[in-house]
């Protein structure tokens, strides 16, 4: 049997899956890690901690499951995008990498749009700066740590690191490279414009290939480290999202997927690259050769209804422990006996600010319409509504563009939900699916080496062995949502000024 491994490389920990060539996961392994916060707003991690993960969860995996070094035919590496990591000329790592959730570069962000111009900056990568991008964290070294930029030879993302540790070479893929605000995601080359406006070294920046093309071949100093045969192929691999995108089978138009972790994602493909003008939505390279994907991204999605059990369902913790269920379960089924639009009670999910569409640091949380016969049902109900409803407006925008999804495909925490899954279809309008497996960027990275090594012919094939559908919802009753949303997308605009007024309180 011919075997594949798929690489995740996380903000929280690692992991690797095994996949047999038959389409079966064979195993996984992951090992957590914490980041840094030195200060308020900063998020650093040292990158030795990825290496000494995928060091000790590969050998493992491998020894665990009797697997031959040469019968893994590829390696395919996903991970957290934008992160920033910089090494010298003896490609010792110069700093603890600056994370995708950093915020401390407002001002670099500023100096992009000042000499670059907000509107070019879109025009020639698709997408506005922001503080979770690379470039404004390069800008922020130059600026703030010169001596450690005079130093730096190689800038790489955090699974490009991880392949340079495997084969010795500085290459990334362009769907990693589209976050990094130095790409011209149209032509799926570095922009020259703004390297030059930004003053920028190109040799600095690492060589660009497709998600399933092979980027370099593990090292003999990598196979004794790591258990794999000298030689073995490590393909371009993708960003966390664009892999997930490959292991829930979304590579053609009309299919995307919306995840419910923490944060939210809808994610959507496209053979086109179609760019928002406002810069509301993200649009990146697919890991797809030659296609695109959008996404818009609802920051606090999972999180919301975390909040909501930590702070208040200790009495539902309590009849979880008893029955021996999860907590969200009981919560769910309080939640479905509550009619849609939630007895006129309509929760906004801004509790850490907003990213798409407002881009508003400033928004907070609001439950708007509270009365008397509102009571912990409703308000669950209205946090799941709310959320879906902020995700319906990262979908909006993608529709607006004529990318649209017919088919979507549901995962991270939130699928796990019958009543979730069931008010997003209606929400959205569309069939929404669930994975048999919820690996995604592992399991994605691993069918991107399939391609790559020629295990698989191509996507198709690949996905078509691995990925199965567990469950499927058709929309029944969207019109119920239809005044609820309308209302919702009302609440902003009229609290826009009151957010920013009390931020300066």
């Amino acid at each position: 049997m011919e075997y594949l491994i798929g690489i995740d490389i996380g903000t929280s920990g690692t992991m690797v899956l095994l996949l047999a060539a038959d389409g079966r996961i064979v195993d996984t392994g992951s090992q957590a890690y914490e980041f840094e916060m030195p200060q308020n707003g900063w998020t650093e991690q040292d990158p030795a901690l990825w290496w000494d993960a995928v060091s000790s969860i590969i050998p493992e995996l491998l020894t665990k499951n009797q697997i031959e070094a040469d019968s893994v035919k590829g390696v395919g590496i996903a991970g957290q995008m934008h992160s920033l990591v910089m090494l010298d000329e003896d490609n010792q790592v110069l700093r603890k990498a600056i994370l995708w959730n950093d915020q401390r570069t407002a001002k670099q962000v500023d100096e992009i749009n000042q000499i670059v111009g907000a509107e070019r900056h879109i025009e020639l990568t698709s997408n506005p700066p922001l503080t979770g991008f690379t470039s404004p964290k390069i800008l922020w070294v130059r600026e703030n740590e010169p001596e450690i930029y005079a130093k730096c030879k190689h800038i790489l993302l955090p699974k490009d690191y991880i392949r340079f540790k495997l084969t010795g070479e500085y290459v990334s893929d362009v769907s990693d490279a589209s976050g990094m605000g130095l790409l011209n995601v149209k032509e799926r080359t570095w922009s020259q414009e703004i390297l030059e406006d930004l003053e920028i070294d190109p040799a600095l920046l690492p060589r660009l290939v497709e998600s399933v093309d092979i980027s370099g071949y593990v090292t003999e100093e990598a196979a004794k480290i790591t258990g794999l045969a000298p030689g073995t192929p490590v393909v371009g691999g993708a960003g966390d999202n664009a892999a997930a995108a490959i292991g829930v089978g979304v590579i053609k138009d009309k299919t995307g997927f919306t995840t419910i972790g923490t944060s939210g994602v809808v994610f959507v493909h496209s053979s086109k690259p179609s760019t928002d003008e406002k810069g509301r939505v993200h649009t990146f390279c697919s890991a797809v050769p030659n296609e695109w994907h959008l996404m818009g991204v609802t920051l606090s999605a999972g999180s919301s209804l975390q909040w909501f059990r930590n702070r208040f369902c200790q009495e539902e913790q309590m009849i979880a422990d008893e029955r021996g269920v999860d907590v969200y379960q009981v919560m769910d089924e309080m939640a479905k006996e509550v009619r849609p639009g939630s007895d006129n009670l309509i929760f906004l999910p801004y509790l850490n600010g907003e990213r798409t569409p407002h881009l508003d640091p400033n928004a907070r949380g609001v439950f708007f319409g509270l009365s008397p016969i509102h009571g912990k049902p409703q308000l669950i109900r209205s946090i799941l509504e709310g959320v879906s409803f902020s995700l319906n407006d990262c979908l909006s925008i993608l529709r607006d563009l004529n990318v649209d999804a017919e088919t979507m495909m549901l995962t991270g925490g939130g699928a796990a939900s019958p009543l979730w899954r069931e008010i997003i279809a209606n929400i959205f309008d569309c069939t929404m699916n669930t994975c048999e497996s919820n690996q995604g960027p592992s399991l994605g990275g691993a069918i991107l080496a399939g391609v790559g090594s020629g295990v698989f012919k191509d996507l198709d094939e690949g996905c078509s062995k691995v990925v199965k559908i567990k469950s499927s919802f058709e929309p029944e009753n969207q019109e119920h949502y239809s005044k609820y949303y309308q209302l919702y997308k009302d609440l902003y605009p009229a609290l826009e000024d009151q957010y920013k007024k009390l931020s300066e309180v």
